[in-house]
């Protein structure tokens, strides 16, 4: 299939904000849009200290496309002409400036009265600010509480040029992000994030140098891993997937953003054992549920395994009515999980790692006397199929030995 054929599911964003009537000027020259060009020229010089990535947004005021210097009849205009019109409108830029700085950050402090999780960054490249923030609402099922708000937000820094960088967020609906079209010019990598390994594509080729595009995959938050584990059926009321996305600057930046991201308000951070715990000291993070490793291993009474080979760890992820997190408990080195209706557990430990290859031991109990012992060597690597008609890239663990003791 062609690649401008492909359908992708993207999240959907119910009451999108207003764009403002259009103008009555009839193509001339209005007096907010010269107002505003005299602005730039004013306050562009007093911007150039670099704020907190959360608090210091650039004013709408510098996407004016106004040329200046230059009259509304073509003829240009003289440098006193220029001195002239910059001391009449020096007080008015002032007056300007001031409430659109408060909109936006009254914007931020919205977010932060919002019962879901924002995330903002702690860093951003030089000359990356804050340029837009919106909240929007999902559309409330027949079966769900018709007084309870569902917010979405998405927020949006750039330079005022070609670098950007956006994040956006989704109650369902979502697809596999990790599509572009010039598909033979992208390239795929996976990075280090607060949620866990994070899937990346971008344009050009080539981790070095400014990227036309980088597009990260959906993540989930802690509540909606929790909310999901409820149950299949069940639709999501605070958790949200969360997407990043950028323009104009390396892959190496984009990481770093990705990596100092933190809730806007922190007092509402939920801790989930798969995707919050820290590693201990010197052991690396592995964050799989055991259930995995039983589906490797062959029942009692029988005598072949490894049964599974290969399994699709973004399926084990958003899976939580089948891999519940309920039982899960860090015991020393082991993650183990208790298995409530037989008194048994599930759990394994790290022995090796080295890159994308792991080595572990696991162990499981049925709830009596016996525990059966294997240890398991696999690789956490990507690839590719397609689901529903569409492309989609997933991350598999991939059996490569099997030990039973």
């Amino acid at each position: 299939m062609k690649v401008s054929s492909r359908v992708i599911a993207m999240p959907r964003k119910r009451n999108p904000p207003s764009r403002g009537s259009a103008s009555n000027s009839g193509g001339k020259p209005d007096v907010i849009s010269c107002a505003r060009s005299c602005i730039c020229l004013v306050i562009l010089p007093q911007l150039s200290v670099v704020g907190e990535a959360d608090n210091f947004p650039a004013s709408t005021a510098f996407n004016s496309r106004q040329s200046y210097g230059v009259g509304h009849n073509g003829a240009v205009m003289t440098r006193h002409g220029i001195r002239r019109m910059l001391s009449c409108f020096v007080p008015g830029a002032l007056l300007f400036l001031s409430p659109i700085m408060l909109s936006s950050a009254a914007t931020l402090d919205e977010l932060k009265q919002l019962e879901i999780i924002c995330y903002v960054p702690s860093y951003l490249p030089q000359g990356l600010r804050l340029q837009n923030v919106e909240v929007t609402y999902d559309e409330i099922q027949q079966n769900e509480d018709q007084n309870h708000p569902l917010p979405l937000y998405s927020i949006q820094y750039g330079n005022g040029w070609n670098a950007t960088f956006t994040i956006e967020s989704a109650r369902e609906g979502i697809g596999d992000r990790n599509i572009m079209a010039d598909e033979e010019n992208a390239e795929e990598t996976e990075i280090k994030s607060p949620f866990g390994p994070m899937d990346l594509i971008y344009r050009p080729k080539g981790k070095d140098g400014r990227k036309a595009e980088i597009i990260a995959n959906w993540v989930n938050d802690p509540n909606m891993n929790n909310e999901r584990s409820k149950g299949p059926d069940s639709h999501p009321v605070l958790g949200r997937f969360h997407g990043f996305s950028a323009t104009g600057i390396t892959v190496a930046e984009f990481t770093k953003i990705i990596q100092s991201l933190h809730p806007i308000g922190g007092d509402k951070t939920h801790t989930s054992t798969l995707t919050a715990s820290a590693p201990a000291a010197g052991k690396p993070a592995l964050k799989i549920h055991p259930k995995v490793f039983n589906m490797i291993d062959c029942w009692i009474s029988d005598s072949e395994s490894p049964v599974t080979t290969e399994i699709n760890l973004n399926a084990v992820e958003k899976n939580g009515n089948q891999f519940n997190e309920d039982g899960l408990k860090e015991d020393g080195e082991w993650l183990s999980y208790s298995v409530s209706d037989t008194g048994g557990f599930m759990r394994y430990r790290v022995l090796e790692a080295k890159g994308n290859h792991y080595k572990i031991e696991y162990q499981e109990n049925g709830g009596g006397t016996l525990t059966t012992a294997s240890t398991i060597e696999f690789e956490i690597d990507k690839r590719h199929i397609r689901r529903n008609g569409s492309p989609m890239t997933i991350r598999v663990l991939r059996v490569s030995s099997y030990t039973q003791k």
